[in-house]
């Protein structure tokens, strides 16, 4: 098990409003830092994830979707939660735009070898 493996803690959300309400929670506090959505196919699923923490480790928030976003970008409505996916960035200041970035590769290893199980 690598240091990465050691200091990282996976986070697996039921659906994708949750998991972007971390994204809004991070975007509020004192540091008001906005995470990346990232893409990759691992294990022929299709993963959407984002990265939180700094020291004690690293949290990896994930949720597998159906298929490839097919947009660029989420709408997430800052007072509401409610999102969209879109292709360019909007003018709305309610909202944040978060860019979704597609994976090739990357050393996490997402513990879903049995998601179809579940």
């Amino acid at each position: 098990m690598s240091q990465v493996e050691w200091f990282t803690t996976y986070l697996q959300y039921e659906n994708l409003k949750d998991m972007l309400s971390v994204i809004l929670y991070t975007s509020q506090s004192f540091m008001t830092i906005t995470p990346l959505l990232y893409n990759i196919t691992y294990h022929n699923k299709e993963i959407l994830f984002i990265h939180t923490g700094i020291v004690g480790g690293i949290v990896s928030h994930y949720h597998v979707i159906e298929d490839k976003p097919k947009k660029k970008f989420v709408e997430l409505n800052k007072m509401t939660g409610d999102f969209t996916f879109i292709n360019h960035i909007g003018s709305n200041t309610q909202s944040l735009y978060i860019p979704i970035v597609k994976l090739i590769k990357s050393t996490l290893r997402f513990p879903i070898e049995n998601l179809d199980e579940d």
